[in-house]
């Protein structure tokens, strides 16, 4: 049996909120979203995956760490579930952070669904971050998608029209749907100019979007001065290089206009080509570049 429990406490109609390292966490913004909830909540361990059926090592390999300096320890893959109480909401929460699987996404997405039925939540929501078009100094947009009609009017957010790759969110939104769960996929654009830094703004954006899907108030302070300073550091440093600046000068024109007809496409830097020049740029700005 893959879920391995660890407590089965008593929760008030709980939501599930997942995100998963990998290709559906740029910036690592989703990941870092569903920590900040475990620690804002004080979490507690509920259940784990056990990774042996769901990756291939050789590509998500294990990582070994010293013990007081002396005795070995294997850390493998992991997937935990946390459960908290929240008094003040009427409802409680279970958080999922994992690593993104690398085989039989259907059994490991049946696991999900098997806690979240054991556990009477009647909701799943999973937290994305995709690389994007946008300038990391205006407001992030959360794009959502639901599997009851209207949800996604009804909370405001934008609707997604995406059609191709999808990564294991995409598929446990579709799992859960099937299984008769409630099921929001919340996404937030990240800078592709930036894509190497973590990214607490849009990880800000995700927690507030989830916030109105669960009706939880969140303190977010902590990351909504990370993001401040998040917004800063990278100001600064697209202003030292011009080719950048102009770049991110006209990404912001198109956000504020939603309209590329007054540049013509040839007159700018190739996206791909600056974001590969200001990651070497931040590389060579030392480690504090990438400090939030």
């Amino acid at each position: 049996m893959a879920v391995e429990w660890q407590d089965h406490p008593r929760l008030r109609d709980p939501i599930i909120v997942c995100a998963f390292k990998g290709w559906n966490d740029a910036g690592e913004s989703a990941s870092a979203a569903v920590q900040f909830l475990c620690e804002s909540f004080g979490a507690n361990p509920l259940a784990d995956i056990d990774p042996e059926e769901f990756y291939d090592f050789t590509a998500v390999r294990p990582t070994v760490r010293l013990v007081e300096g002396r005795s070995r320890a294997i850390d493998w893959p992991e997937n935990s579930f946390h459960a908290a109480h929240v008094p003040a909401a009427d409802r409680d929460l279970i958080m999922l952070r994992g690593v993104e699987p690398s085989l039989r996404w259907k059994a490991f997405c049946a696991d999900v669904v098997e806690v979240a039925q054991t556990m009477g939540a009647g909701m799943i929501v999973t937290l994305g971050a995709l690389l994007a078009d946008v300038p990391h100094s205006r407001p992030v947009g959360i794009t959502g998608l639901a599997s009851a009609d209207g949800l996604v009017e009804r909370l405001g957010f934008d609707r997604t029209n995406y059609e191709g790759p999808t990564g294991i969110v995409g598929v446990l939104h579709a799992t859960c749907a099937n299984a008769g769960i409630d099921a929001v996929s919340l996404w937030a654009p990240v800078p592709h100019y930036v894509a190497a830094t973590p990214n607490p703004k849009a990880a800000l954006a995700l927690v507030r979007g989830f916030e109105g899907i669960g009706g939880i108030v969140v303190d977010a302070t902590q990351l909504e001065t990370a993001s401040e300073d998040y917004d800063h550091q990278v100001t600064a440093a697209v202003a030292t290089d011009p080719d950048v600046k102009a770049f991110v000068e006209r990404l912001e024109e198109m956000a504020d206009e939603l309209s590329e007809d007054e540049t013509a496409p040839d007159q700018l830097p190739s996206g791909d080509v600056i974001a590969r020049e200001f990651q070497r740029f931040l590389r060579q700005r030392g480690p504090e570049a990438g400090e939030t």
